[in-house]
C-alpha cells in the first residue's frame, strides 16, 4: 500500500471520506453482456463516469471515494486488470479524489495471488476489494490461505463486497431481490466462515472492511459465541480466538445506517472502527445526498454518537488507508 496525498485545496472545502463506492468500466459491461450475465445479480447495473461521481462527491462534501469493482465477479483474469488499471488512472488523474481497491481473479488462487502483487505494488491500489464467494469458493475457505499470507504480508486492506450466493435459489431471488436481504446473509455468512477458521486472528496484518452496516454481524457474533462449546465438543470446530476476529473488522455505513444501528454496532466493535459508505452509483445522488444529511445531522445530534462524528465521517478511514493531508 501507498499513501495517498489529499491536495490543501480540496482538504478544506471537503471532508468526507467515502469507502463504498464502485466503478463500472465499458469493458466489465461489455464482457457481462457478451457472456449473457448482466443480470446475474438479479438487477441491471448503473451508469458510472467519474465526472458524474465528482461532480456528486463536490456537492455533498466528500473529498475522497475508494472504488472498488461491482458484482458479478468477471470470468476473465483480462478484463480484471481491465479494470483495475482503469481505476488506477483515475486515481493518477485525480490525485486525492479516488482510491481504489483492486478485483482478483478467482476462484483461481494462484492467478489471484499473481494480481494482488501487481495491483499493490505496480498500480499502487490502496487495498483489495474480495467478493463474499465467487463460484461457490467462500472467502475462509482453505485454499485461500495462500492469498491472505501474501496479503498480510502486505498490510493489506480488504474491502468485502456481496455477491450472489452460490448454489442460489432462484424462485427466492425473484421474489426477494437479493439486495434486500441476501445480500446481507452472505456478508454475514462469509464473515462467520473466516472468523470460524481464524483467519484473521492468523493474519493479523489484514483489516477488512464489512459492508452494509455489518449485515446480521451485530446478531450472529453472540450466537455463535454462545454455540461455540457446543461445536467444539462435537469437534464441528476448533478454538476461535474472537478478539483477535473482531479487531480486524471494520464496518461501512452505506445502506440503511441509523443511530439505533450503530448502537448495535458498537455491540461487536468500537467507534473507531466505523467508517462511511455511499454505494455509488447504486442508489440515485439525491437519495444519497439526503442520507448522508441524515447522517451529518444524528452524528451531531445524537448525545452518545456526536463525539465520534469526525471519526465517522473521515478520520477512522484517514487512519485506515494511510490517507495524509
Amino acid at each position: 500500500m501507498v499513501l495517498s496525498f489529499i491536495t490543501a485545496t480540496t482538504a478544506m472545502a471537503q471532508d468526507v471520506i467515502d469507502v463504498h463506492s464502485h466503478i463500472i468500466t465499458p469493458e466489465f459491461l461489455s464482457a457481462l453482456e457478451s457472456e449473457g450475465r448482466l443480470m446475474d445479480e438479479g438487477f441491471p447495473l448503473p451508469k458510472y463516469d467519474a465526472e458524474t461521481h465528482l461532480k456528486w462527491m463536490d456537492e455533498v462534501g466528500v473529498q475522497t471515494s475508494i472504488l472498488t469493482l461491482a458484482a458479478p465477479q468477471p470470468t476473465s483474469a483480462k478484463v480484471v486488470r481491465n479494470s483495475n488499471e482503469a481505476a488506477a488512472k483515475l486515481k493518477q488523474k485525480h490525485p486525492g479524489r479516488f482510491l481504489f481497491c483492486a478485483a482478483l481473479p478467482l476462484p483461481e488462487v494462484d492467478a489471484a495471488i499473481r494480481e494482488a502483487v501487481y495491483a499493490l505494488d505496480t498500480l499502487k491500489a490502496d487495498g483489495i476489494k474480495l467478493a463474499t464467494n465467487v463460484q461457490g469458493q467462500y472467502l475462509g475457505a482453505p485454499e485461500l490461505d495462500t492469498l491472505f499470507a501474501v496479503l498480510n504480508e502486505r498490510k493489506a486492506v480488504v474491502i468485502l463486497h456481496p455477491h450472489r450466493p452460490e448454489p442460489v435459489n432462484r424462485q427466492v431471488m425473484q421474489q426477494t431481490p437479493l439486495a434486500m436481504q441476501e445480500y446481507l446473509s452472505e456478508t454475514t455468512r462469509a464473515v462467520s466462515n473466516m472468523i470460524s477458521r481464524n483467519v484473521l486472528a492468523r493474519y493479523p496484518n489484514v483489516k477488512v472492511v464489512v459492508p452494509h452496516c455489518g449485515a446480521y454481524l451485530p446478531l450472529a457474533v453472540p450466537r455463535m459465541k454462545s454455540l461455540v462449546p457446543v461445536m467444539q465438543a462435537n469437534k464441528m470446530v476448533g478454538e476461535i480466538d474472537w478478539e483477535k476476529n473482531l479487531a480486524a473488522l471494520y464496518y461501512d455505513l452505506a445502506g440503511a445506517h441509523s443511530p439505533e444501528v450503530i448502537r448495535m454496532l458498537l455491540t461487536i466493535t468500537t467507534p473507531d472502527h466505523l467508517l462511511y459508505g455511499s454505494d455509488y452509483p447504486y442508489v440515485a445522488p439525491q437519495v444519497l445526498t439526503q442520507s448522508l444529511q441524515r447522517m451529518k445531522q444524528y452524528l451531531s445530534t445524537e448525545p452518545d454518537l456526536a463525539p465520534y462524528r469526525e471519526m465517522i465521517l473521515w478520520k477512522n478511514a484517514q487512519r485506515l488507508f494511510q490517507i495524509r493531508q
